[in-house]
């Protein structure tokens, strides 16, 4: 898998809390905030990675964790990895944001988030 930029993605209980932990208990640098003002999504910098938080999560067994992962080309990432026997959680689909993202999950229920960044979205760096 040729993987371009990745980061991890936390889905709190309590979204407020998490986000001035990360912010003004550990210090982390703010790469970019994101969605509604009443419950901002925050992206930092943690080292040579990015960590969101974003979202919420029920208390449960699942762990509140993503992995996010750019690759080239989503549809086939995902046939490949779920014909290796991976589980296929969603299929690749474009969000409102304009990324396309597919989910699966690891031996734990990591859930793992396959991006591609379309050519015209500005998140697009690589322009390859």
């Amino acid at each position: 898998m040729d993987v371009l930029s990745s980061r991890i993605l936390l889905r709190p209980t309590d979204l407020r809390r998490s986000r001035e932990f990360y912010r003004d208990v550990l210090g982390l640098a703010v790469h970019r905030e994101f969605g509604d003002p009443e419950a901002l999504g925050t992206v930092f910098f943690l080292g040579n990675g990015l960590l969101e938080v974003s979202g919420s999560a029920e208390p449960s067994g699942v762990p509140p964790l993503s992995l996010w992962l750019q690759v080239r080309d989503v549809e086939a990432e995902y046939a490949r990895l779920v014909a290796s026997g991976a589980e296929g959680l969603r299929e690749p689909r474009t969000e409102f944001w304009g990324l396309v993202e597919a989910w699966i999950a690891d031996p734990d229920g990591v859930r793992i988030v396959l991006v591609q960044i379309p050519e015209d979205h500005p998140l697009r760096r690589d322009l390859r």
